[in-house]
């Protein structure tokens, strides 16, 4: 739980309470003031890039590998697996692309991916924190 939902949560109690007393009216707006506080300081504490690890199976690894490189200016990481699928569960080689991007960059990542291969199966997960390698993002097209 971060900083910003513990004090959420103390403020619903509290505004639980001052709604039975004073008007739910009231108490809503509050709740509606302090939940864009909450969110607000998630912001200046966590930053407002906040990483997202995604990983993408797809048949057209490759050219999902060269977009995220060429087109969103992200590092990749490839591991060699297996996908099962299917009532028979065949299981097939396959690159395994995994990438780490901001949450802003999500939309574009959604939107080139469907492009590429629309039924690529895509796993995202939040970031707390990342150490090493190179996280910022590099210069398009250099």
């Amino acid at each position: 739980m971060t900083i910003g939902d513990v004090i959420i949560i103390i403020n619903v109690i509290i505004f639980s309470t001052a709604a039975y007393f004073l008007s739910i009216e009231i108490a809503m707006y509050s709740l509606l003031t302090y939940l864009s506080a909450s969110k607000t300081l998630d912001f200046i504490i966590e930053g407002l890039e906040e990483y997202t690890g995604v990983t993408i199976i797809s048949v057209h690894n490759d050219e999902v590998r060269a977009m995220i490189i060429n087109v969103l200016g992200r590092g990749v990481t490839v591991y060699k697996g297996k996908r099962g699928y299917g009532k028979s569960g065949d299981v097939k080689d396959m690159d395994i692309v995994y990438t780490v991007i901001t949450r802003l960059e999500i939309n574009k990542l959604n939107t080139e991916l469907e492009k590429i291969d629309p039924n690529a199966f895509v796993v995202m997960s939040s970031i707390k924190d990342t150490k090493g390698g190179m996280i910022k993002r590099r210069g398009v097209g250099h």
